[in-house]
This record gives C-alpha cells, structure tokens and sequence, in this order.
C-alpha cells in the first residue's frame, strides 16, 4: 500500500510505498478513499500544542471508505461495509488503515467518501460544543467566529437543525458567501472593525463557539445574553478579559477538547450525525481536494486564512 509518513518532528511528508496492514483479532482493517485534513494533524507533525507521536508517523485521524477485514472478536461490521473512522490505529493518510470497533461508525448512504472522511473530528466538535458543553437549546442564539471552517460550517448546520438563530463570522467574500448559503441568520466579516458593533446591534447571543479566543474572548463577553455561555475550542494564546463581563450575566467560558470526550459521548454524538446525514442537514461542504502525494500541501492549506469548507485527500489517486 502507499501511505505518506514522517520520520521525525518536522519532517517532510513523503509518499512510501509500505507492506499493506493486516488486522488483529480485535481491530478493523478499511480501505480508505479519503482522509480528512485538520489542523490537529499538522500539529502531531510539528510536535506541537503539547502533541507528539511515534515514528515513522502516518497522519490523520478522520477517513472514510469500505472494511477490507473484519477481526474474529470483532461484531457489528461486515466486510465491504461503508463507514468513517473518528480517529484510527495506524493514520489516516494512507490506501489501507487499522481502527478498533470503537473508533468506527457507519457512514449514511447520503454522503460521500470525502464527506464521510469530514466528520471525525470538524462535526463531533461541533456537536459536543454546542449540545454537550453548552447544553444549547432551541431559539437560543449562537456566535460562531471563524465559521467558514469544518467546525463552524458543522456547527451551522447542526444549530440551524436544532431551531437556533446562528450568528457567524468569516474573513472572506467566499467565506461570508457560504455562511449565507448555509443559512447563517446574521453574517458580518470579522476582519472589518465594526464587526463587533454589528454583533450587539443584532441582539445578545446564549451561545459563542469561539474558535480563535486569544484573540476574540475579551469581546466575545459583552455580547452575552444572562446565562451565556462561551465554548473555547482554539487559542493560540493568553488573552485578557474582564471578569465583570461574566459576573453581570452570570454567563461562563468553557473549555472543550474532543479528546475527552468519552466512549458514552462518541457513540451519542455519532449517532445524532447519521441522523442528521439520514434527514439531510449534516453536509459537510469540500473546499479543496488533494491525492495522497499531495498531502503536505494539504497540510499547508488547512493552516491558511479564508477557510471557505473543509480539506480531504484521495486517497487512492
């Protein structure tokens, strides 16, 4: 099989060919047609964000494709079956990669490979922000900063479904073009220095997923409803707030890492996205596509400003 792999921190990643993987008795064996990009897999690479890993390292957690292997204490999958990994064993940047049953869920017929391969991590964020963390109810209004990501593109989506208002922001005409086809209530470009006065004219909001909160934070709090609640799912660094912004509303902030999410969570968060891929509205939307040499590009790509949806490589091109 081919697979792409870094020898080190920092390494560049190449394109090997590799013995094909074989199943344990307690693992699945997929035939990846997509792997999704984030921006967590560029910091494994880096060494990181507190992250690391062993060498030589395949990167990836998200793919989707069909099982090639079932292992003998494995029940509940067949092989040639469609579905996604939320994370795997061996990388997903590969033609072939091991999971545990734990990490495996069916994909709905209504999405694709590359879509599939976008739901691991952008929308189980999404989901365990808004429903998990926050405990965000109907009509309630949502602030999503940086939507035109996986994340927030997901978190539209999902928030739109469950009867919120959502406001988003974005920092490109592409950006804030999406944002309204995928019914945004209020879109404002977050890179123009009123966007902030725009947000409190349009009313206060129950809910901010804040994606970038050494930047936003401080100003993210005086938009807040009494009650509010602020879920910090990216920083890239301290920021400085005014701890009487969440006194007068008895509102919080929050911090949310999928990585503690446990197995009771996963398998609730993944059963609501094959409901809401069963019903329609879970429709992850593909910015770029790359093939599987191409995969540092890739890597590039998702760490750029302007997201305009999310990043998968094929896999067997």
């Amino acid at each position: 099989m081919k697979a792409i792999q870094a020898q080190h921190h920092g390494d560049q990643l190449q394109l090997n060919q590799c013995p094909d993987l074989v199943a344990n008795d307690d693992q699945l064996l997929i035939a990846v047609e997509a792997a999704g990009v984030n921006p967590v897999d560029t910091y494994i690479v880096a060494g990181t964000n507190n992250y690391t890993a062993s060498f030589p390292h395949t990167p990836g957690k998200d793919a989707a494709g069909t099982i090639r292997q079932v292992g003998a204490n494995v029940k509940g999958f067949a092989v040639g079956q469609r579905v996604y990994c939320a994370g795997t064993l061996s990388g997903a940047s590969a033609q072939l990669c091991l999971a545990t049953p734990q990490q495996v869920f069916p994909l709905s017929d209504n999405l694709s490979f590359e879509q599939g391969a976008c739901l691991g991590t952008p929308y189980a964020t999404a989901w365990r922000a808004l429903f998990i963390r926050a405990h965000c109810q109907a009509a309630e209004t949502v602030l999503i900063h940086g939507a035109s990501g996986g994340v927030g593109l997901a978190a539209i989506q999902l928030a739109k479904a469950a009867g919120c208002v959502v406001y988003a922001t974005a920092g490109s005409e592409a950006g804030l073009t999406l944002l309204k086809q995928q019914g945004a209530d209020v879109v404002v470009n977050h890179h123009e220095p009123q966007h902030y006065q725009q947000l409190q004219q349009a009313g206060p909001v129950d809910v901010v997923l804040e994606m970038l909160a050494n930047q936003n934070l401080g100003d993210d709090l005086p938009l807040l409803n009494k009650g509010g609640r602020v879920v910090v799912i990216g920083s890239r660094g301290p920021v400085e707030i005014n701890p009487r912004d969440l006194m007068a509303r008895d509102a919080c902030v929050m911090g949310m890492a999928l990585a503690n999410a446990d197995g009771v969570q996963l398998n609730k968060i993944h059963a609501a996205l094959y409901a809401g891929a069963n019903a329609g509205f879970v429709q992850p939307v593909i910015a770029k596509r790359f093939n599987l040499a191409e995969t540092g590009a890739a890597h590039t790509a998702v760490m750029q400003a302007g997201a305009s949806g999310n990043i998968v490589i094929n896999t067997q091109q």
